[in-house]
């Protein structure tokens, strides 16, 4: 007979924004004529930048040739885009990444619950709290989590580095050692970041504890603050420790294209053993490769004018979080987050739990958003807003929620 791998059986009910979904789909069905604004999750609203649109229909019309058609693509991605990127995220900040050391995806999210097959079960992963689902999720299902304590939100081999009001949303070094340390900065779902001086002593900290980074860089693009760095790979002997995951979702919209990448340098080794190498392997094996078009699209950011036009999409969504932080903190609530990432986090009022608000806001304003107690223990109490909606809407959900 055959067996199942019962670490699924261990996650607790569906994946948070299944679960939110599934609400928000109940509400609207018993109250169908309410409108429903939508800044829970992360998905953009605006189209495509044009310089996008042009390389895919100019990719599309090559597939209509025989002379230029293109059918399966390389699984580690075309030089055109991982030269790109090379050049443009990395080696123009100083950073010593080649082209071949850049693995191109259908995504972040798809790589970071990915990555974890590299490692062995008995590693100890430790992450920020509150976190990014996926990152324990994945972990889960390759039996590294231990058992689940619904009391406490918590798994009981998991470290947990509390990210709150009270340590200014800066993770403290672990007391436990870990193996695997996922850090996301900006951060979802606090929108915080670290500065230089401070990400470089975790670097310090994996190398000295031969602990390996998993970085998820996928909102490096809204980073506006000085001295915050775009890329764990701007520190000192980040290249011994590190692992970057990045995405084209939300820098240019991409997220109904589905396009991102992993960086894994050559020199990060585990004894003989290269993750490079491994990751390769893992990627030709299990993955056909991003397809053509859309990989055209990428590389069209880069341009002069994609550029351009992804920083005025860049600076749209930022103006949705600059509305949402200001018109909240002057109608009472508590806000973190919003200036060098598209989210903001604010304290729940009166005491209530991140679930009873998400009910209160939901019936009262017709506004979903994300409880932070999704995200982890720590995000007890708080709430997420994401800036991705339009100004129109994103206005009015503000006044909703100021009538309260």
């Amino acid at each position: 007979m055959y067996q199942v791998n019962t670490n699924y059986l261990k996650l607790p009910g569906s994946y948070l924004f299944s679960t939110i979904a599934k609400k928000v789909a109940a509400f609207q069905q018993a109250n169908p004529d309410k409108q429903i604004i939508r800044l829970g999750i992360g998905d953009v609203t605006q189209p495509l930048p044009k310089v996008v649109i042009d390389a895919l229909h100019k990719a599309v019309d090559e597939q209509a040739s025989a002379e230029t058609f293109r059918g399966y693509a390389p699984d580690l991605g075309y030089d055109f885009l991982r030269n790109a990127i090379a050049e443009h995220d990395y080696r123009s900040r100083g950073c010593d990444i080649s082209p071949d050391e850049i693995f191109v995806s259908d995504g972040a999210k798809s790589d970071s619950g990915n990555i974890q097959e590299l490692f062995s079960k008995d590693n100890r992963i430790a992450v920020t709290d509150p976190v990014y689902p996926v990152y324990v999720d994945s972990n889960v299902m390759g039996g590294r989590c231990g058992n689940y304590d619904p009391h406490t939100g918590m798994w009981d081999q998991v470290v947990y580095l509390p990210c709150t009001a009270e340590n200014d949303f800066v993770p403290d070094f672990p007391d436990q050692d870990p193996d695997i340390i996922y850090l996301c900065l900006p951060n979802n779902p606090t929108g915080t970041t670290l500065k230089k001086d401070q990400l470089q002593k975790w670097v310090d900290y994996a190398n000295n504890k031969n602990a390996i980074i998993i970085f998820d860089a996928a909102y490096e693009h809204y980073i506006s603050t000085p001295d915050v760095p775009h890329s764990i790979y701007e520190c000192d002997g980040a290249r011994d420790c590190c692992i970057e995951i990045r995405s084209f979702s939300k820098t240019a919209g991409f997220t109904g294209l589905r396009l991102g990448f992993t960086v894994v340098p050559k020199s990060l080794k585990c004894g003989d053993a290269s993750l490079h190498d491994m990751w390769a392997r893992r990627h030709g094996t299990k993955f056909n490769g991003a397809p053509y078009i859309v990989q055209r699209a990428g590389e069209a950011i880069y341009s002069e004018e994609g550029q351009k036009e992804v920083a005025d999409l860049v600076s749209y969504y930022m103006e949705n979080a600059r509305m949402i932080r200001e018109g909240l903190t002057a109608a009472g609530f508590t806000c973190y987050g919003g200036v060098d990432a598209p989210y903001i986090w604010m304290k729940t009022p009166d005491g209530m739990t991140s679930w009873d608000f998400f009910d209160y806001l939901l019936e009262k304003a017709n506004v979903v958003g994300t409880p932070g107690s999704g995200f982890g223990p720590s995000g007890e109490g708080y709430f997420r807003l994401t800036a991705f909606g339009t100004h129109e809407n994103t206005k009015a959900a503000l006044e909703r929620i100021k009538r309260l």
